[in-house]
């Protein structure tokens, strides 16, 4: 709902705009501003990086890139352009309301609170400030101060929906049922095309166990988004309450279509599955779920349930060890556990559990004051076999806290930078960052053929086969550096990794002082690395299991490290020759992570990023490191700094690692 809301008022901000500012600096603050209400916010970004950079005294420009960055889910770098939008303007007051919108996004309710109060002291009448400081007092569960401000909401904005939404939600956590129900109906008669309210009406319905509405509700909020999961998860545990096993496994079936990888709806189909006795179905959705989340104890504690019913006595012993090292007070997997292992002939083993079970037992019933702890799993009386709703306290632990579609994100290193064949109208790197390198232009001038400095990968536009060709020909006649450096790029283009590398090695013996040279030359030694390593990592090889069947399996590489030391030499004789070249620094932080050696590809990035601090690859891959090592402020602040820089991959990443945390 924030989200909706911040986009919202983008639309209603006013702007305060120099009326003589030059005509350029005008053109890019309209086409980002028109990028932002198209939704466009990688390109908005871009338009704000050129106006920040035209006039750094811009405030709106650092404002606006911030509500860019937010709406991309980078909350750390909209932080940062907040910030520094009231350094410039310390009275402009949106900044102080987005800025506070993005803090609590982070679960900093006291100072996103005190940033609304700043907002509200220099604009009193902007009633947006109460809607989002009653959000907040929400989200920090200070009911009575939220319910206090979406009434002064109400009272001069009385025609909107969600506010009503909100109040009632803010009203059903003070336990006032009927107000709550009142504020959804007003909702409801606001907006009948909106799922929402019936939705949220539907469940105080159910806490009172009045199914019948409830249900009705929610095939009303169906009918209005037939895509709409919250919906159907939330009747199929109402159907489930009303004995309709069969229609709420369709509902859970439904979510499951549109969110294959739903943890929560997967866990919930899998008791069901196990209570009508479909014991196979049960295991696969079990499998699924701790796939998803292995630290998942009830997944464990009830698949156990499902192997002791089949019989599989180890399988179910072995899984309630598991939920046993997760939670070292759960009674009842002890119990269950002497179970299994009494039916496997384990007596005195046996014997131990219980007594373990009996003495958590005893324990439990002395902190019983305090059950909401680890403790609880002690409780004999708990069923952890009933269905899990959202707002379930074992679901805050160990599911998502919302129906969100579980995503594994191909996240890798930025790959070296190196010279490529160009079509020969392609902007250079160098134009792009900014950076002014006489020696490389006069380099690449003197090149037999256009070439461009990249990281990309991508050669598909250029038609190497003609540029070989041609090559070849002056090859014949002039086996001069240049000639010799630019059919190592064609070969190495066509995986003619030894070719390429003689070539590379005589232009650097014709030149032994060109750093570019040996720059290529070490990014084709771990391209030729990167290359063996992924066909080792498929080679079938020849085993026998213990039956003595001969079988073939893929053998597994994933432990095995690869030296780039010749790589690193190559790059660090580059860096001698030409110590003030960026790049050079980055391609040695690649190859040292490559070599498991994370602390100095950080010092290398850095002294990459030192030189030129532009290169939006060196955020992203220094990010990605200081978020391997634990250090996820630190990281997700250059992965914020990379998709500002134009890396859209970076927002993958601050999705997957930048949220904050239930």
């Amino acid at each position: 709902m924030q989200k909706k809301f911040l986009t919202f008022l983008i639309l209603i901000v006013s702007v305060i705009y120099v009326a003589d500012a030059q005509y350029d600096i005008t053109h890019f603050y309209y086409r980002g501003r028109q990028a932002l209400i198209d939704g466009k916010y990688s390109e908005a970004i871009e338009n704000f990086n050129i106006l920040a950079r035209l006039d750094s005294k811009s405030y709106e420009a650092y404002f606006y890139r911030g509500i860019a960055k937010y709406n991309l889910g980078d909350y750390a770098g909209a932080q940062m352009d907040f910030d520094q939008t009231l350094a410039i303007n310390p009275i402009y007051t949106p900044a102080y309301h987005y800025r506070a919108i993005t803090l609590s996004q982070y679960g900093r309710y006291e100072e996103a609170l005190a940033d609304l109060q700043e907002a509200v002291d220099l604009r009193p009448s902007d009633i947006g400030l109460y809607f989002s400081r009653g959000v907040t007092y929400f989200l920090s569960q200070r009911f009575d101060d939220a319910v206090k401000d979406f009434n002064m909401y109400i009272k001069k904005s009385p025609k909107e929906a969600d506010a009503y939404l909100n109040r009632g939600a803010s009203l059903l956590y003070l336990g006032d049922t009927t107000k709550a129900i009142n504020d959804y109906n007003t909702a409801i008669s606001l907006n009948k095309f909106d799922p929402e309210g019936y939705i949220r009406r539907a469940r105080v319905f159910a806490l009172q166990q009045n199914y019948e509405p409830a249900i009705n509700d929610l095939d009303q909020a169906i009918a209005l988004d037939t895509t709409n999961t919250y919906a159907y998860f939330n009747r199929a545990l109402m159907k489930y309450d009303t004995q309709d096993v069969q229609g709420a496994l369709n509902d859970l079936n439904k979510v499951l279509q549109e969110e294959p990888g739903n943890a929560l709806t997967l866990y919930n189909r899998a008791l069901i599955y196990s209570q009508i006795g479909d014991h196979q179905k049960a295991l696969d959705d079990y499998d699924r779920v701790i796939s998803i989340n292995p630290n998942n104890v009830l997944a464990y504690f009830n698949r156990a349930a499902v192997f002791l019913d089949m019989g599989r006595y180890r399988d179910a012993m072995n899984d309630y060890t598991q939920a046993i090292n997760l939670y070292p007070d759960f009674a009842k997997a002890y119990m269950n556990r002497a179970y299994a292992k009494n039916m496997l002939g384990q007596y005195t083993s046996s014997r131990k559990d219980y007594e373990i079970a009996q003495e958590k037992i005893r324990e439990y019933q002395i902190l019983t004051a305090d059950s909401t702890g680890q403790a609880a799993f002690a409780d004999t009386t708990q069923k952890f076999s009933s269905l899990l709703t959202l707002d379930a306290d074992f679901a805050k632990k160990d599911f998502d806290n919302e129906l969100l579609q579980y995503r594994d994100v191909d996240i890798r290193l930025k790959p070296l930078y190196k010279f490529v064949a160009s079509q020969g109208n392609e902007f250079n790197i160098t134009l792009i960052r900014k950076i002014e390198d006489d020696n490389l232009d006069r380099f690449l001038e003197a090149s037999p053929i256009a070439l461009k400095f990249t990281s990309s990968k991508d050669v598909s536009n250029v038609n190497t086969a003609r540029l070989l060709n041609e090559i070849n020909q002056y090859v014949k006649s002039d086996r001069s550096a240049s000639n010799m450096f630019a059919k190592g790029i064609l070969e190495a283009s066509n995986r003619q990794y030894n070719t390429a590398m003689v070539c590379y090695d005589e232009a650097i013996k014709k030149s032994p002082s060109t750093p570019y040279f040996y720059i290529n030359r070490g990014a084709l030694q771990a391209e030729m690395i990167d290359f063996i390593s992924s066909i080792e990592n498929n080679v079938q090889v020849l085993t026998l299991d213990d039956a003595k069947t001969t079988k073939t399996r893929v053998q597994d590489q994933s432990n095995r490290s690869y030296d780039y030391t010749e790589a690193i030499l190559d790059m660090n004789k580059a860096a001698l020759i030409e110590p003030s070249f960026p790049y050079v620094y980055y391609n040695l932080g690649n190859l040292y992570c490559l070599s498991n050696d994370l602390p100095e590809a950080i010092s290398q990035y850095t002294k990459a990023l030192d030189i030129n601090p532009n290169i939006a690859e060196a955020y992203y891959n220094r990010g990605l490191v200081l978020i391997y090592l634990k250090d996820n402020e630190k990281g997700c602040i250059d992965i914020s700094k990379a998709g500002e820089l134009g890396i859209n991959d970076a927002y993958s990443v601050i999705n997957k690692y930048c949220k904050r945390e239930e």
